[in-house]
Formats: structure tokens, C-alpha cells, sequence
């Protein structure tokens, strides 16, 4: 399984350097960004399994960066900042961060908060496979197999099977699936749950599989 690469979002060389060794030195791969200008160019080349942002940065914010990643992805993001005010915080929290620690960080409080995103955010990196009746969920290719033919899946279909596969037979309530989903509800519309949900029905009617996620009325869905 290759490392988790977390790119950093950080003008202090200083700092920037220091994050970089704990986390090389901790197994991961670190990038950090060099040209403030072309922030959301480096974060789409090198496509993070996690990011570490500033809130004061050259240029733009990390605040106004923080929104822009959330427009289309759901990496998680950890704010690592000097700024240390409940209302940065809670702008953090609003525009989609899922996390706030304060400089100066004690260094394993932020690898252990790491961690716990990285393992909530990607439960299924790792060559495995699960079989629920003629179904079977391959987590490292993000694919679904039925009766011959084979569907793709984004990160979040994904996710979102594996949680059902994992509760097979149980009511998986919405609440579960999104917290599970996303660490921060406040964040997100309940609708986006909807949607995933219509999406993957979609793709797995295209393959025959009909009436597989089965919805409980005020209950959530099962599989």
C-alpha cells in the first residue's frame, strides 16, 4: 500500500521544513507548496490524501483556499494556524475544515488527529474485496461486480457501499452514513447524502442490479 501523501499549505519555511520531517519521519509522503499563486494548481497535480493549511497566507487565505478544494473535493483538511480566535475557528468550521489545532502544536496531538482522519477518510485503502450475494465490492479498484459486468465508483459511492456492505442486513440510519462520510456535518447539506444515493442506484441498474440500497421510510437504508 503506498504512504498517504499530505500536502502542506504553509509559508514558514521553518515551519513548513518541520512538518515535512515529522511527517516523512511518521510514514507519510510530504509536499509542500511553493508558489502561493498557484495554490489550487499544486493541490490538483499532486491530488493529497490530506491537507494542512494556514489560515494567513500570501496572496489569499486559507480560509478562501479551504472553500475552493471544498467546491469539489472532501479531503480532509486540518487547520494549522497561529490564529487562535472561536471565530476562526468556527470560519474554519463552516467552510469545511476537519480540524483546528493552534500553533504551537504539540506534534503528536497533530499526528494522532491525522491519523484519525486519514483512517475515518479512507477505511478502504487496502487491497481487499467484499461479497454481499452475487455483489462484490472491490475497495482498491473503486469497482462493484454483478452478474459479470462491473460498475466504477467515486470515493464517496464507494464509502458509502462499503458502509452498507459492513452493516448488511441492518438499517444504516442517514446520520451514520454521513457522519461517516464527513467528519463535520455542520458542512454538509443532508441532500448530498440523497444524491450519492441516486447516483449509485443509477449505476447499479446499468448493470442489472436493481432495488439493492433499499430505503426505510424515516429509518435510513439497508442493503
Amino acid at each position: 500500500m503506498k504512504p498517504y501523501k499530505i500536502l502542506i499549505i504553509e509559508d514558514d519555511p521553518v515551519i513548513q521544513s518541520e512538518l515535512e520531517i515529522l511527517l516523512r519521519g511518521n510514514g507519510y509522503t510530504a509536499v509542500s507548496v511553493k508558489d502561493f499563486s498557484k495554490v489550487n494548481d499544486t493541490f490538483r497535480a499532486e491530488d493529497p490524501h490530506l491537507v494542512l493549511l494556514d489560515i494567513k497566507l500570501p496572496n489569499e487565505s486559507g480560509f478562501s483556499i479551504c472553500s475552493q478544494i471544498r467546491s469539489n473535493s472532501n479531503v480532509p483538511i486540518i487547520f494549522v494556524t497561529s490564529c487562535n480566535t472561536d471565530m476562526d475557528e468556527l470560519n474554519s468550521i463552516m467552510l469545511g475544515g476537519d480540524a483546528f489545532i493552534t500553533k504551537p502544536y504539540h506534534t503528536a496531538i497533530l499526528l494522532a488527529k491525522i491519523a484519525s482522519l486519514l483512517k475515518r477518510s479512507y477505511p478502504v485503502q487496502q487491497n481487499e474485496q467484499l461479497v454481499y450475494g452475487a455483489t462484490v465490492l472491490h475497495l482498491e479498484s473503486s469497482s462493484l461486480d454483478y452478474d459479470g459486468q462491473s460498475v466504477e465508483l467515486t470515493k464517496n459511492e464507494l464509502k458509502i457501499l462499503y458502509y452498507l456492505f459492513k452493516n448488511a442486513g441492518k438499517i444504516c440510519a442517514r446520520r451514520d452514513i454521513v457522519e461517516f462520510l464527513w467528519d463535520n456535518q455542520l458542512y454538509v447539506d443532508d441532500n448530498a447524502l440523497s444524491v450519492n444515493i441516486n447516483r449509485i442506484r443509477e449505476k447499479l441498474t446499468g448493470i442489472g442490479l436493481t432495488d439493492f440500497i433499499k430505503t426505510k421510510h424515516r429509518q435510513g437504508y439497508t442493503v
